[in-house]
């Protein structure tokens, strides 16, 4: 079926629909080996369809997975330990102490997987929690650009009892790297124990807001992305999302 070249290019995850009209424009796009125009249209299950001399992938080659990152490990595919190699099983780890000599959630990854999977978005070295990772550079942009909203759930633990007052105060946002953090969702679940829903996501965003109130926060934790949640995955295992996961997300952010 004949489509546009930038809808077809936005459904293959290589780029949004603006980005991709930018590339047909720039004369980066080629179609059977021709350059294409800005409103051509191509039939992605026949014709081969190219991007900076790249034959582009159909989204069914997409790859989505979901890690629980541990806290210790840092979010970057940069190999820093040589000496470490992932687990090529699902389950990569069956306790926090087989994965406390890693450095980073690359060395978490099946062999299979390495460079073919990146993380979306990060959490901070201390943190722990869901992480995804995808080759889905339209799906990644939806999830970390500004403009969006994204929405994640933290579990978060400080150093002493917060008051409901206190919570509502982080609800409404303060002003960060100079611009004022979006309202947010802040639920008092024990004396020290809240969960915060973020709508963006500022660099160490909850422990910056935490620490202007006079809180340091113990353990943080990501328990959500979007429509995805995982409550029995282990702390350095990964997995593929099931469709009806994939799906979910896929149409939460409009894709």
């Amino acid at each position: 079926m004949l489509e546009r070249l930038q809808k077809i290019l936005s459904a293959r995850g290589v780029a949004s629909r603006r980005k991709a009209e930018e590339y047909i424009e720039q004369g980066l796009v080629r179609v059977n080996g021709k350059v294409a125009v800005l409103g051509q249209k191509a039939d992605p299950d026949v014709d081969e369809i190219e991007v900076s001399g790249k034959v582009i992938a159909d989204r069914k080659e997409m790859l989505y997975y979901v890690m629980n990152k541990p806290e210790g490990v840092e979010t970057t595919n940069i190999e820093r330990n040589r000496g470490v190699r992932g687990n090529r099983g699902k389950n990569l780890a069956s306790s926090d102490s087989s994965v406390s000599s890693v450095s980073s959630v690359r060395d978490l990854l099946p062999h299979r997987l390495k460079g073919r999977i990146y993380p979306v978005g990060r959490l901070d070295k201390n943190s722990s929690g869901l992480l995804l990772f995808t080759n889905d550079g339209v799906l990644a942009y939806r999830l970390t650009h500004p403009k969006f909203d994204h929405d994640k759930e933290y579990e978060v633990v400080v150093d002493r009892p917060i008051s409901p007052i206190i919570c509502r105060k982080i609800e409404e946002g303060f002003e960060m790297d100079g611009h004022k953090t979006k309202p947010l969702e802040v639920k008092k679940m024990a004396p020290t124990k809240i969960r915060i829903i973020l709508h963006e996501g500022k660099n160490r965003q909850i422990r910056r807001m935490c620490q202007q109130f006079g809180f340091t926060v113990k353990i943080l934790r990501r328990i959500r992305i979007m429509t995805l949640e995982d409550n029995e995955l282990k702390k350095g295992s990964i997995r593929a999302l099931t469709d009806e996961e994939k799906t979910s997300l896929l149409n939460a952010v409009g894709l």
